[in-house]
């Protein structure tokens, strides 16, 4: 049987071409490369990400079809431990896969009993008894000592990671993942995410930083990232809360008509989010505050007024996926709504039983905090709420609680009410997010990851403190000790800067080709800055710099400082692209009496640059 044939041709027929072909892509650069070339007799990682909400799932089950069509025979699918997003899963796959032995989490007879006829493919929660549980089976049944086993781990940043790893331990969900590993002869495990910060910052040496990575491009009509945070200026779609009179009215006022005139144009629901905490009584309280504003809306909704204030509203409104209804209609729509008080206003959180069912129709309002994460999805949703704020905030957390991502989200018809400093956050997550693509689909072996001061790129706890370097923008770095392979080659590349002018904007190439020709063996990792320079031009292959050379310098080896006052205040004038000076000794005082070029970097200023630096590389 040809497996990714029979489930591209399933997604076809219902009508989804384009979604076919974007798994044909993926298959097509993954497949050739990490899956034909496989050794048969190591555990590979791999990373397959994309967009948060931008079909995964569909790129996910490509991939084991292409596997099972190698030979692969035996799939562990993991999701969060979360009973519903598991089952949603195993049934997507019933739904979708064909040929499969596909086993729950207590078919462990079934799988025993396939004995490999069929390649079993096996969906479960990233719990520990459950984890545990396989382990053992795996182990028991003996198929895998022959074997190979493809993991694929749906959002493997969350929960996979070893949370321990500072205390010299292993987390139980980490340690059992590794026991599955180890019961079989290889595997590939892919990790699939769309935030891979967390993974991206694993060693080498740890077993979970990727060998390879991945990214698949959204289809039409997905608003991401660049739709909300684009590069210059706020999206149009954004209304600062800090601006407006009465915020939550407006964002419950713009709601209402949406709801109208969504449902009037036959959509099944509109919804809108309110995330403002992860506190329970800050729920409560929104709760409250949302019903006071529907009751006034109720009892003034037939006053020329409200009628007004609905026009306007509406008049601002154009979706671009259908036509709006005309305003006498959606107006009616909307007063029948709170008169007969139809509006949902649900609370999710852990003291709440709220189910997808319960606001996948209708005008809904959904509050909640930690629960609106990972794996939760909102069809119609169409108005976000967002006043979430961390003493330190982590940009994988807040990207994947915004929810505002999505294909059934229509441009006409959104709004985001969020405040100015948060907006600013989202913005640098979602460049730093660009910069993580630009980097991987240039083939980036060492991918770089870089945030403003204050926001961290995931939680601490699953990161070895040891073998991370934090290096600061607007800081002078130089070696103490360096080495130039050629300083003639050097010469020759800046000989064409000299003191006629104090610096020079240059292409940031021509500071890679010095980098080129300078070594270290002190704590000044020039790979490291290779790297970093690597990761602008990946976003910006035309990238500029400042470059200050300075010749016949006698600055004593072992200096605190390399820089002269007057090269250190020029410096530090440029705070938004990397400077690099290059200062020529005469070779005296500690330099061993040879000329030598010393390079001094300095980062754009207020980010951080992180780096792995891992004993096994």
């Amino acid at each position: 049987m040809k497996y990714l044939e029979t489930y591209l041709k399933k997604i076809e027929g219902r009508g989804n071409k384009q979604l076919a072909d974007s798994i044909q892509e993926t298959v097509d650069n993954i497949a050739p490369k990490y899956l034909e070339g496989f050794s048969f007799c190591e555990h590979e990682v791999g990373l397959l990400f994309g967009n948060v909400q931008s079909g995964k799932t569909g790129q996910m089950f490509g991939v084991i079809s292409v596997a099972a069509d190698l030979g692969f025979p035996v799939f562990l699918i993991l999701t969060t431990d979360n009973v519903i997003l598991q089952q949603q899963t195993i049934e997507r796959v019933r739904e979708d896969l064909e040929g499969f032995c596909i086993c729950d989490e207590y078919d462990s007879e079934i799988f025993a009993e396939n004995c490999l006829m069929q390649p079993a493919i096996i969906v479960l929660k990233k719990n520990v008894r459950t984890l545990k549980q396989w382990s053992n089976i795996l182990g028991s049944t003996g198929f895998m000592r022959g074997n190979p086993l493809f993991i694929i781990d749906d959002e493997a940043d969350a929960a996979s990671l070893n949370t321990m790893i500072n205390r010299n331990n292993k987390s139980s969900i980490n340690r059992y993942l590794d026991d599955i590993k180890a019961r079989s002869a290889c595997s590939i495990y892919l990790q699939v995410t769309g935030t891979p910060q967390a993974l991206l910052l694993q060693t080498m040496s740890s077993g979970w930083h990727p060998y390879f990575a991945y990214y698949f491009q959204p289809g039409n009509g997905y608003l991401g990232g660049d739709f909300f945070f684009p590069a210059e200026g706020a999206g149009e779609c954004i209304s600062y809360i800090d601006s407006l009179r009465d915020p939550l009215e407006e964002a419950l006022m713009h709601h209402l008509v949406v709801s109208g005139i969504m449902l009037t144009a036959g959509k099944g629901v509109a919804n809108f989010l309110i995330h403002p905490s992860v506190r329970k009584a800050v729920h409560g309280k929104y709760q409250q505050d949302v019903f006071k504003v529907l009751g006034d809306f109720k009892e003034r909704c037939r006053d020329d007024g409200f009628t007004l204030q609905a026009r306007q509203r509406y008049e601002q409104l154009n979706p671009v996926k259908f036509e709006k209804k005309p305003f006498g209609e959606v107006l009616d729509f909307i007063q029948k709504l709170l008169e007969n008080d139809e509006i949902k206003v649900l609370v999710m959180n852990g003291s709440s039983d709220v189910g997808s069912d319960d606001y996948a129709s209708g005008s809904n309002v959904i509050i909640g905090g930690n629960t609106l994460g990972r794996g939760v999805t909102f069809a119609g949703l169409q108005t976000i709420y967002y006043t979430r704020t961390a003493k330190k905030p982590q940009a994988d957390t807040m990207w994947q609680h915004s929810r505002m991502f999505g294909y059934d989200r229509d441009a006409g018809l959104m709004k985001v009410f969020i405040d100015e400093h948060l907006y600013k956050l989202f913005a640098d997550i979602n460049a730093t997010n660009n910069s993580i693509i630009s980097q991987v689909e240039r083939g980036t072996a060492d991918v770089k990851i870089y945030y403003p001061e204050g926001l961290n790129p995931t939680r601490k706890n699953v990161l070895d403190n040891k073998k991370l370097a934090m290096i600061s923008g607007g800081t002078n770095y130089y070696p103490y000790s360096p080495e130039n392979d050629t300083i003639a080659d050097i010469d020759r590349l800046l000989e064409a800067f000299d003191d006629s002018q104090p610096c020079y904007q240059v292409s940031l190439r021509l500071m890679q080709e010095v980098f080129s020709h300078i070594k270290s063996e002190d704590d000044f990792k020039v790979s490291v800055f290779r790297s970093i320079i690597d990761m602008v031009l990946a976003e910006k292959p035309a990238g500029q710099g400042v470059l200050i050379v300075r010749r016949k310098r006698n600055v004593a080896k072992g200096t605190g400082a390399l820089l002269s006052p007057n090269d250190w205040q020029l410096g530090a004038s440029v705070t938004d692209k990397i400077v690099l000076t290059m200062y020529q000794m005469t070779g005296e005082k500690g330099w061993g009496g040879e000329k030598i070029w010393v390079p001094n970097i300095k980062l754009p200023d207020k980010m951080v640059y992180y780096d792995i630096t891992d004993d096994s590389e």
